[in-house]
């Protein structure tokens, strides 16, 4: 299969490794130093694009390659006021978009432990529940879209939640709280905490290497598809 890589930095490279490794070949390598280039790609020069890069750049190069019917995965968070928009003209040209706000699978099972375990909280209102992640300095968006995700999962169902914030916590808001250190791959860690005790679970990624795999996964399920998918398609959730 050939690959666009658009982002080529720590993940970028990371994925091209796996991607070599398991028989596929990188056809174009898109990054901030030719950024351009993207639009001289057409449909037929490659089979997929995986986007990582930055929020302020991630929806002009999903949208480009959605419109021009070059299949996308993207792993970039920031930008998802505008998912909608990249949904809308994937249907209008039957194109293949793929997104997760984390590849990792270990991670995707933690987010259904986590409504799991939200559903059954329901009963017990005297556990409040937060979210802490961690992550390399490097990240620019806080909170990570893992986290977010993981909220989502919450609000959808924990009856007494209706949304989130970075402050504190509220009747019907969760914390988060997004801290940055270096040479973090990725710490999440839900908290139920009442006066008695505190129930947490956690994920801890160990290197990047579950994240690309992950990508690189989705890009070889999505090819010869139409539509708009995710994690929980791919691993059958």
């Amino acid at each position: 299969m050939k690959i666009t890589l658009i982002g080529y930095g720590k993940m970028g490279k990371t994925i091209e490794q796996i991607a070599t490794q398991r028989g596929h070949h990188i056809s174009y390598i898109i990054d901030v130093g030719n950024a351009q280039d993207l639009y001289n790609i057409k449909k037929g020069d490659t089979d997929i694009a995986i986007e990582f890069t930055q929020p302020e750049s991630a929806f002009e190069n999903i949208k480009y390659c959605v419109e021009n019917q070059i299949p996308v995965v993207c792993g970039t968070t920031g930008w998802l006021d505008k998912k909608s928009i990249v949904e809308q003209i994937c249907q209008e040209k039957k194109g293949a978009f793929f997104y997760a706000s984390n590849y990792s699978i270990g991670v995707n099972i933690f987010f259904r432990i986590n409504q799991i375990l939200a559903k059954m909280m329901n009963s017990y209102p005297q556990y409040e529940v937060s979210i802490e992640e961690i992550h390399h300095t490097e990240k620019k968006d806080a909170p990570s879209g893992t986290a977010i995700t993981l909220a989502e999962g919450i609000i959808e169902n924990l009856e007494r939640k209706k949304g989130w914030n970075l402050s504190e916590d509220t009747a019907e808001q969760i914390r988060i709280t997004a801290i940055r250190e270096a040479n973090v791959a990725g710490t999440h860690t839900v908290f139920y905490q009442s006066d008695i005790d505190t129930i947490e679970i956690k994920h801890m990624a160990h290197s990047r290497q579950g994240f690309a795999l992950g990508a690189v996964m989705a890009a070889e399920w999505l090819k010869d598809k139409q539509g708009v998918f995710g994690m929980n398609d791919l691993l059958g959730f």
